[in-house]
């Protein structure tokens, strides 16, 4: 009982990790049921896991009592330490990892740049001064901090 009640508490952890990562990842596409529970799991996974690790470490000391051997004991308190693993793991947003924002762009005069003629760009104008954010570019990092024209600006796509 005890086992499975810690295996159990170990692959809802890592499902509740794992299943918006994979859902949500990009250059995929997504069914609308599949993202709809991957956000529903990311609002509360938070908690979940947190519950889900108090829940392994009272399992686990409940199976430290009652084992009397000790290799089946280290095993508990590893599987219990992977799920109190995952608690944190659900608290890293790898969204804002993977897709930081762009604070120094560099820029080129449209004549020196490396763009092919067809491709798409964000186009800004702030106060007579332009800028193209190229879609190719800006699909990974999604934002981009600059300064046009005198004003602070964050393009994003």
């Amino acid at each position: 009982m005890f086992v499975l009640s810690l295996a159990a508490c170990l692959v809802f952890s890592a499902a509740c990790v794992i299943d918006p990562i994979y859902v949500i990842r990009p250059f995929r596409a997504q069914g609308a049921s599949e993202l709809a529970i991957a956000l529903v799991v990311s609002q509360y996974r938070g908690i979940a896991t947190l519950l889900s690790a108090a829940a392994a470490l009272v399992v686990l000391a409940g199976y430290w009592r009652v084992q009397t051997i000790r290799w089946p004991k280290v095993v508990a308190a590893v599987g219990a330490g992977l799920v109190c693993v995952f608690a944190v793991l659900a608290r890293i947003n790898v969204y804002e990892l993977m897709f930081h924002p762009i604070d120094r762009a560099s820029f080129a005069a449209a004549a020196k740049s490396k763009l092919d003629g067809g491709e798409k760009v964000i186009a800004v104008v702030v106060n007579g001064q332009a800028r193209a954010y190229p879609i190719r570019s800006m699909s990974y990092h999604h934002i981009i901090n600059d300064e046009v024209g005198k004003a602070a600006i964050v393009a994003t796509y």
